[in-house]
Formats: C-alpha cells, sequence, structure tokens
C-alpha cells in the first residue's frame, strides 16, 4: 500500500510521519505491557519496529482517507447521480432516479435527558432532544439553509457525498415534533474491494535511504483519557462497516470481526482490532470467502476458520482461513467438505475443525466432516452408526470425543439419542439408549470431566422437563438423575459446573419470554446422586433471560425477565454461594435499570454489565459490580458507545471491549471500558 500511495496519489510515507505512528503509539496505547512485548519481539529494533508494525498501520489510515473521496475512483458514480438527479429532481419521481430508496420519520422523544433511541415502527426513529435538534439543524445545512431556519417542505437537497455514498434527500412531512424524509443514495466501492482488484500491481519496495528512528517511552499507566472508569471509543476510521450475526473471536491480542449482515446485504469483510496499538486493521478481501452470516468460526492459536452459514438465499459449504500475522486468506478445500448448511456445530480439536448436523432449511443433516488446516483437507466424519440427523442438539468436547444428544428432527420428532464421534478413529459409538433420559430440546449439558449430565428442556408436547441424566462415555451407560428434591421443570435456566456440583437456577415453565417461571432452584451432586435445594431466602425473584457468570466460589446472577407480564424487566440480583447455600442480594443503590439482551463478562474481581434494552428503549450504560463490597459503580458514559443490543463484548484480562450489535440500525462502532 505504501507503493500506491506514492504512485497514484503521490504521497510518500516519510520517516517523520512514521516517527509520529511511533509516538501516537506508545502515547495511546491501551495494553502497555502488550505492545512492550510486540516492541520486544521485534528486537526493540526501532528500524523493524517502524516498518513492519508502524508502517501498515499508518499506510492503511492514509489509503483509505485518500480512496474515499478521490474521483478518479467515484467520479462516474457521482456523475451517474448527478444526471439522475437533474432528470428526476422532483420528490415525486425519487424512485426513479435508479438509487436506493429509503423513507425514514424522525420523532422527537419526549425525555430530552433520554439517551436511548426508541424504534417504534419500522423506520420510525425516536430521538432525545438534543439528538433530534441535531438532525434538524443538520438537515437545514444539506438545504443551504442556516441553523434555525425553516426546512424546505418537498425539496430534493443538491447531491450529497459522504465517505461511504453519494445521496439526496427530501422532506416529505414535518411538524414541530416531527419529520419524515425520503432519500435516495449510491453506494460507493468499498475500500477492499477495489484493493483486491489493483493491490497486486504494486510491489513493495525496500527504503533506500533509512531514517533514524527512535523508540518513544511507551506509557505505564492508561494517560488521563482512558484512566479507571473511562470509555475510549475504538477507532471509526477503517472500522468494518455496520453489521449485524457476525462472529468475533480473540486471539490472545487481537479482536477478529468478519463477515455479518446488515439488513440488506452480507458482507465478506472484517477487521482487526489491537488495543495495544489502539487501531484496526482491516482482513484482507484477497481470497476472501463470499460474505454470509450464521456461519461458525473458530480459533486454532494462529488462525481463524469460518465456514459454511448463509448468504441470504442459499446456504454454503465453502469456508477459509484467515491468518492475522499475514493478513492473508486461504479457502477451506472443497474436495470432501460436507454439504451446505447452517446452524450446525463447530467444535476445535486443537487440530482439526470437527463441523456435524445442522440444517439447510428443507432438511436436517446428520453428516459432517473434519478439516485439517495443515493439510487443507476434509475427511467426512463416518454415517456409521451416526445419530440420526437433527438440529437444537446439544455438543461437547471431552478432550478426546465429541458428544452429539438430543435435539430435533423437525416435525416434532424429537430424540433422546446421541454419539460419540472418536476423531482419531473416525468412529461413531452411539450413546446407549438404556435408562437414558426422554426425548427432549432446548435441555442444558455440563461436562464434569468424567460424565455428560443432561437436564430439563421440553418434550414432545412442549411441556416443560424436570428430568435427566448422566452419561459416561467410558462405560457407555446412563444414570438418571434423581428426581428427589430435584427443581421444578423449566428450560431458558442456566446451568453451573462448580467444580463438583451442576447448580441450575431460573428459567422458564411456559412461554419463551420466562411469562411463567419457577421459583425454586437445585444443586446436583453426580458423585452422590442428590440434589440440594438452593434456598430461597433472599433470593433474586423469578425469571428468565438473565445474565449469570461464575466467580469461583459463587453465581452471580442479574437482570433478566420476571413473570406475569411480557415488559417485566429486572434491575435486580443476586450472588449464590453453594458451599453455604446462601444468597446474598446484590445491591440495587446505583444499579443499571431494568434491562434484557445486556452483555455480562466477569473480570476476576467485579461483574460488568452493559447495553441492553428495555421494551423499545436501547441502552449504553451499564455498571460494575464488586462482590466483595456489595457495591455498584456506574460504567462511564462519556465517549461510551452508542445504545445497543447483541453486541459481542469480550474482557481481554484489562479492559472490556464491545462492538456491533444493532438498535434499529446496525452498528460498526464499539467501545474500550477500562474499569
Amino acid at each position: 500500500m505504501s507503493k500506491a500511495l506514492e504512485v497514484i496519489w503521490k504521497q510518500p510515507v516519510t520517516g517523520y510521519q512514521l516517527q509520529a505512528e511511533l509516538e501516537r503509539m506508545a502515547e495511546t496505547t491501551r495494553n502497555p505491557e502488550m505492545l512492550r512485548e510486540l516492541w520486544a519481539a521485534l528486537g526493540n529494533d526501532p528500524q523493524i519496529i517502524a516498518e513492519c508494525l508502524a508502517r501498515p498501520l499508518l499506510v492503511e489510515r492514509l489509503i483509505h482517507d485518500w480512496y474515499t473521496f478521490d474521483e478518479r475512483y467515484h467520479g462516474r458514480l457521482k456523475n451517474r447521480a448527478m444526471k439522475k438527479v437533474g432528470l428526476h429532481g422532483r420528490i415525486k419521481n425519487m424512485k426513479r432516479m435508479g438509487g436506493e430508496y429509503h423513507e425514514m420519520e424522525w420523532k422527537k422523544g419526549r425525555n430530552c435527558e433520554d439517551k436511548a433511541r426508541n424504534n417504534t415502527d419500522g423506520n420510525v426513529l425516536e430521538l432525545p432532544g438534543d439528538e433530534w435538534q441535531e438532525e434538524i439543524e443538520q438537515l437545514a445545512v444539506i438545504f443551504g439553509e442556516k441553523k434555525g431556519q425553516d426546512i424546505p417542505l418537498r425539496h430534493v437537497s443538491a447531491l450529497q457525498e459522504d465517505e461511504e455514498r453519494f445521496y439526496v434527500i427530501g422532506v416529505l412531512q414535518k411538524e414541530t415534533d416531527r419529520v419524515k424524509v425520503a432519500l435516495v443514495e449510491w453506494k460507493k466501492v468499498v475500500f477492499g474491494e477495489w484493493w483486491s482488484r489493483v493491490g497486486e500491481h504494486f510491489t513493495p519496495e525496500i527504503e533506500g535511504e533509512a531514517f533514524s528512528y527512535s523508540l518513544p517511552e511507551i506509557a505505564t499507566e492508561a494517560p488521563l483519557p482512558y484512566a479507571a472508569d473511562t470509555w475510549s471509543a475504538t477507532p471509526t476510521d477503517i472500522a468494518p462497516d455496520a453489521r449485524f450475526w457476525h462472529t468475533a473471536v480473540w486471539t490472545g491480542t487481537q479482536i477478529i470481526v468478519w463477515g455479518g449482515w446488515n439488513g440488506n446485504s452480507n458482507f465478506n469483510t472484517g477487521g482487526r482490532y489491537n488495543p495495544a496499538t489502539n487501531s484496526w486493521s482491516s482482513t484482507s478481501t484477497t481470497g476472501t470467502p463470499s460474505g454470509r452470516y450464521h456461519h461458525t468460526a473458530v480459533w486454532t492459536g494462529a488462525e481463524m476458520i469460518v465456514w459454511g452459514g448463509s448468504d441470504g438465499s442459499s446456504n454454503l459449504n465453502t469456508g477459509g482461513r484467515y491468518n492475522p500475522a499475514t493478513n492473508s486468506w486461504s479457502s477451506t478445500s472443497m474436495a470432501g467438505a460436507p454439504a451446505a448448511r447452517d446452524t450446525h456445530t463447530a467444535v476445535w480439536t486443537s487440530t482439526e475443525m470437527i463441523i456435524w448436523g445442522g440444517s439447510d432449511g428443507s432438511k436436517k443433516f446428520n453428516t459432517g466432516g473434519r478439516y485439517n488446516p495443515a493439510t487443507d483437507s476434509w475427511t467426512s466424519t463416518s454415517t456409521t452408526d451416526v445419530p440420526v440427523a437433527r438440529s437444537t442438539h446439544t455438543t461437547i468436547w471431552t478432550g478426546t470425543e465429541m458428544i452429539v444428544w438430543g435435539g430435533s428432527g423437525g416435525s416434532g420428532n424429537d430424540f433422546n439419542t446421541g454419539g460419540r464421534y472418536n476423531p482419531v478413529t473416525n468412529a461413531w459409538t452411539s450413546t446407549s439408549t438404556i435408562g437414558a433420559p426422554d426425548v427432549r430440546i432446548g435441555h442444558t449439558a455440563v461436562w464434569t470431566g468424567e460424565e455428560m449430565i443432561v437436564w430439563g428442556g421440553l418434550d414432545v408436547t412442549a411441556s416443560s422437563i424436570d428430568t435427566g441424566g448422566r452419561y459416561n462415555p467410558a462405560t457407555d451407560s446412563w444414570l438418571p438423575t434423581s428426581t428427589t428434591g430435584a427443581p421444578s421443570a423449566r428450560f431458558l435456566h442456566t446451568v453451573l459446573w462448580t467444580g463438583g456440583e451442576m447448580v441450575v437456577w431460573g428459567g422458564s415453565t411456559w412461554g419463551w419470554d420466562g411469562s411463567d417461571g419457577p421459583g425454586d432452584g437445585g444443586r446436583y451432586n453426580p458423585t452422590t446422586d442428590s440434589w440440594s435445594s438452593i434456598s430461597m431466602t433472599e433470593a433474586p425473584s423469578i425469571r428468565s433471560r438473565h445474565t449469570a457468570v461464575w466467580t469461583g466460589t459463587e453465581m452471580i446472577v442479574w437482570g433478566g425477565s420476571g413473570v406475569s407480564q411480557y415488559h417485566n424487566r429486572l434491575n435486580t440480583g443476586g450472588r449464590y454461594n453453594p458451599a453455604t447455600d446462601t444468597w446474598t442480594s446484590t445491591n440495587t443503590i446505583g444499579a443499571p435499570s431494568h434491562r434484557v439482551y445486556h452483555t455480562a463478562v466477569w473480570t476476576g474481581t467485579e461483574m460488568i454489565v452493559w447495553g441492553g434494552t428495555y421494551v423499545n428503549n436501547y441502552f449504553n450504560t451499564g455498571g460494575c459490580y464488586n462482590a466483595a463490597t456489595d457495591t455498584w459503580t456506574s460504567t462511564n458514559t462519556t465517549d461510551a458507545p452508542s445504545p445497543r443490543i447483541e453486541h459481542t463484548a469480550v474482557w481481554t484480562g484489562t479492559e472490556m471491549i464491545v462492538w456491533g450489535g444493532s438498535t434499529d440500525v446496525y452498528l460498526n462502532t464499539g467501545g474500550r471500558y477500562s474499569p
């Protein structure tokens, strides 16, 4: 890319620019130790670090900026858009302009202090007062009016341009607190697609004259903008486009985001975010798999492997391996690959990825394959003694075998069968049905180190179940879990393995949103085959869709959906100590507001909850709960990402990083939160 900057835009990268990039990394790093390790891996050689680390980051930012508004690449699209606007420049003709046509309505929110956006009906967006005013003022500017002046009604604006598109806008209706607009947009060719076509023509060259670089001192701790209880936005200059249903893997040093859907199209693009250098790098589009969502992704320790999924019209049996060290893709071989599907399961064995089961929309599968990235080869999973085709089954990896059990074959055909797959021998061994639990879906499964314990779920009549079983693969035998003292029937419950017991709590007895819930819980000890009731003294109220984390000694549950009413959301919780069979209510003073679909991470000392929704309100608020002091500390909202649900959240060891998700729109923003 350096050569392209020099040849196309006459902007060769100078040593002074690279030195400034080194300074930026050292001053703004979110992980000083990681940055030191990166520099050490390069021998702490200023020249090597500047060329191998700083140059790629700087050049990618610069080339994106130059390409984005270069009329040599976007001028033809601009001219076509201008001609269409000239021919059909009246608001009643906007649908004939040839671009993508949209209508949307903006409403002023009742509470000007409420930062939550409310998508009440399709393309209707309710904005808090300050955001409403910003949108109206921006509309006035687009129409050439001064701030505070009236927006012309039923006029089409001049052609506008931003980083991603050309567009025109017209106001269809306007009232004191409501505006309905029409928009036509023409999307630019994204940088990754352009570079995949031209990049091969620019061969990197070794610099002839070396600049005398010096390594700046790396910050010993987070600088003031990144102090405790602060958000810092993940950069958006070359972040991936807004999306949903993407995958995200943590490599140990970076988050890799790939694929997904934005409501209209799917993606074959992605990005790598490195908190040490506080920068995004685009994943290469050369050799990338086709755009998709609902695919699976596994991290091998060196590569991310994606496979399968859907492109919106058909299922896929293609995939790819992405190597972040070389920013390169290698296609997964098609020879012997499993049939196209989604809703399959994928596990990583330490040497192979195993795909099994799933559906193509019309039929279920009992086939699969083992992919070995070292040889780029597929080996079909044996169909001898294989379980019956299914989906919504549970799958666990024992360390030597994959065990699948239960699930549905469709049309009410549910199972209490399963199988153990040994990838070394490529052989299935049917799990015994003698003493196996009854057929079910929506059950839970945990691995104890010796046994798989399944419990709860829904039977063939869609009634919840309070039974289960322990499966020992060494003896191929089932033992029923005792029903004496067992918790009441349920699904949507949470289970945690403490190391000695399985803890069951919460859930629903019917109704997928927790409209009716069980009022008890239990601890199951497989050694004694006995249940111990979970004390309900001081226990949180009945709920489902809550979050639960295990601290090592306690289970902390919080939030979720309560019983009786569909919109009965909760902001309460509790800590359960199985050693003493006691609950301690989580303090409600300073707790986040009621919500579901939030995320929760455990830092080692605190639980951080963030985001989520209540009815149609979305949040960018959260809280840090310290179990030792039973106190909440609100997460700072200064520079916090915008409200959202269905985002991804990971704990890096020092920070929580959130990215993507949706409200009424799909998002490509995120943030790093340092508690």
